[in-house]
């Protein structure tokens, strides 16, 4: 392989890019461009609960107003109906994600693997999509309802009422400024906020649930109204089921909660391949915050639906994203409901953590290994500073106004938890899982209607979603095309019989022949060595065939294995296989000069039909102008001109 010299960073540049990104390795060698740093030790699984909670736990701060808005007096029974569907149905589908991509890919990597191609390559965009939506959104949401709770605090609205745009956009990018300074800084922080962010929770439902309790006719004349309106309680739970949809914003957090996985420790004896510790404890993980929450959101709808009333839920209300904050301030005076703000204001604004952690796991594992983003992708710092950069301009186009982003962020966490519950019926299938086929099956069959009738309702989701998609793609595919010629092998192995054809024509002239294998019969590369000494005007026949085969050239980068055989006793043949002909002719060149420091040279047949279809066909399907694009890895690898091999066409 090429080892160039590259002039000294700066240090502006050391710094960004200091540490590739360890969040989503897979262990590996990630490509031939960069060697990430040893992945950390990791944190025990509660720690990194706390982490994914800021997002879940979160959604405490304005789940309670939706569910009022969506169901009214039916909040209550709404929110059992969203606490079922979350222990039976998305609780279940990602542990089971967590057992199938321990690595924290998420069902990306589980549907992955059912495509290959370019058909597999856009798919996993368009969920790539569908999850930037998500996240970015998570990010941009929470920030926003984060300055509409410092805006709407009693003694602070007056002053700040005009300024939530600026307030949104310098707490998004104090999210940023955290993720630049360090992860393991923005876990320590979200310990701390999710402790006393619950606590002080728990002191608002007892409150409550107090004030319920004492006032025994709040209780009746609920059910009273209850049963008026709805009549009995099948109508009830048939609206509830119906209005389902609006609440699945209180689903949000599995997702995350699998992406960080990589972050949870393990047992001493975890292996890559095997880490039954790590498994284990993001189970723990993910079944404690689901268990927590749900105790929380049925307690807190309870409690609001009865105590606040319901004009105080609509917009420009004073409970309105803000019931909770609303009983604190109510119940328990101004200085209380004041630290109560100050918790939700920060856990709001870290909720966008869990969500950067996810975005930076998910897109450094797919798009550099597609050759869909450049290298620097990989690291970091440069990623933090692009998700900040798209979440400004996400709060400028909806004006921080948590109500218009609802939409998009439920589309992008429905379309993710469909798409796991799918991942995870194809993986019971495939294992001979009869019952669990079913079970998710039906789990599957549920989130699909509720991610549709979501899409009816609230149509701009998916346009937001189809945005991010088309964004996605359309920077991938330009980032690929720019890449085009990278000499993009990771390694290249030899077997025995290769390397002695390397030894022995090291002591004469290295000469390759470039053969596209048809019938491989005697006549064939008889035929065509004549044709090269009669173009190139060369005497003799010391010459080894080079064959590749293109398997799936839509991969980018791959180790490389060359395999010696002598055919029709007589003529040496190397073959190869590659998702890149020029590519891996390119990498088999460099290894044979800098493994004999001869150059060796290597003879083509130019290529009949259009230039520009050609190289289409290269960019497409790996093949097509296969002399000029080797001989232009070639210069782009190895900047040397006499060091550079040969490249001959005739």
């Amino acid at each position: 392989m090429a080892t160039t010299e590259h002039p000294p960073s700066s240090r502006l540049r050391s710094w960004m890019l200091e540490g590739l990104s360890d969040m989503g390795r897979d262990g590996g060698h990630t490509g031939p461009h960069a060697v990430p740093e040893p992945a950390h030790q990791g944190q025990r699984w509660w720690r990194v609960m706390c982490l994914t909670g800021v997002d879940y736990f979160s959604t405490l701060g304005y789940q309670p107003g939706i569910a009022a808005l969506a169901a009214g007096l039916l909040s209550p029974i709404a929110t059992i109906v969203l606490v079922i569907v979350t222990l039976a149905g998305a609780l279940p589908v990602y542990r089971r994600v967590a057992e199938e991509s321990p690595r924290g890919e998420g069902s990306i990597s589980m549907l992955e693997r059912l495509l290959s191609f370019w058909q597999g390559k856009l798919f996993v965009l368009t969920l790539l999509g569908f999850a930037a939506t998500d996240f970015l959104i998570t990010i941009t949401l929470s920030a926003a309802d984060a300055s509409t709770h410092l805006i709407e605090n009693p003694h602070l609205t007056s002053t700040l009422h005009d300024h939530k745009m600026l307030i949104t956009l310098f707490l998004v990018a104090l999210l940023g400024a955290v993720f630049l300074k360090g992860f393991l800084e923005a876990i320590g922080v979200a310990v701390a906020l999710v402790g006393i962010y619950l606590a002080l929770n728990v002191v608002v439902v007892l409150v409550g649930l107090w004030h319920v309790i004492t006032a025994g006719h709040v209780v009746t004349d609920w059910a009273s109204a209850l049963t008026a309106e709805h009549g009995n309680v099948f109508v009830m739970i048939g609206v509830a089921l119906i209005v389902f949809p609006k609440l699945a914003l209180g689903l949000s957090g599995f997702e995350t909660g699998v992406a960080v996985m990589p972050h949870v420790k393990g047992d001493p004896d975890d292996t890559e391949e095997n880490p039954k510790g790590r498994i284990r404890d993001t189970k723990k993980l993910l079944t404690t915050a689901a268990i927590v929450m749900s105790g929380f959101l049925i307690a807190t709808s309870f409690i609001t639906t009865l105590l606040i009333p319901e004009k105080d839920f609509e917009s420009g209300g004073p409970a309105n994203g803000r019931a909770l904050a609303y009983l604190a301030h109510h119940y328990l005076g101004g200085v209380f409901g004041t630290v109560y703000d100050v918790s939700t204001i920060a856990i709001l604004w870290f909720a966008g953590a869990s969500a950067m952690a996810g975005l930076l796991n998910l897109m450094p594992r797919y798009l550099p290994r597609y050759g869909m983003a450049p290298h620097w992708a990989r690291a970091v710092r440069p990623m933090v500073i692009v998700f900040t950069l798209v979440a400004f301009l996400v709060t400028w186009i909806f004006d921080a106004d948590v109500d218009a982003q609802g939409g998009a962020y439920a589309t992008g966490v429905l379309v993710l938890i469909s798409s796991a519950a799918i991942a995870v019926t194809i993986a019971a299938r495939k294992a001979g899982q009869r019952n669990w086929t079913v079970g998710f099956a039906v789990i599957s069959a549920v989130f699909l209607y509720t991610t549709v009738v979501n899409v009816i309702e609230r149509p701009d989701g998916v346009k937001i979603g189809a945005c991010f998609i088309a964004g996605i793609i359309l920077v991938s595919l330009l980032s690929r095309l720019a890449r085009a010629f990278e000499l993009r092998v990771t390694d290249v192995t030899l077997d025995d019989m290769a390397e002695r054809f390397i030894r022995d024509m090291a002591s004469r002239k290295m000469r390759f022949i470039a053969n596209e294998p048809d019938q491989r019969d005697k006549a064939e590369y008889r035929d065509k060595i004549e044709q090269i000494r009669e173009d190139n005007d060369i005497p003799g026949e010391d010459f080894v065939f080079v064959e590749v085969t293109v398997l799936d050239p839509s991969e980018f980068e791959a180790s490389l294995t060359v395999r010696g055989e002598v055919l029709h006793n007589r003529y040496r043949v190397l073959t190869l296989e590659s998702s890149s002909i020029p590519n891996a002719l390119a990498a088999l060149l460099l290894h044979a000069r800098d493994t004999t420091g001869c150059t060796p040279h290597i003879y083509f047949e130019w290529t009949e039909g259009n230039p520009f279809a050609n190289f289409l066909r290269f960019f497409l399907f790996g093949q097509g102008e296969v002399a000029p694009v080797t001989r232009e890895v070639l210069r782009e690898a190895e900047p040397d001109r006499p060091r550079r091999p040969r490249v001959h066409t005739g």
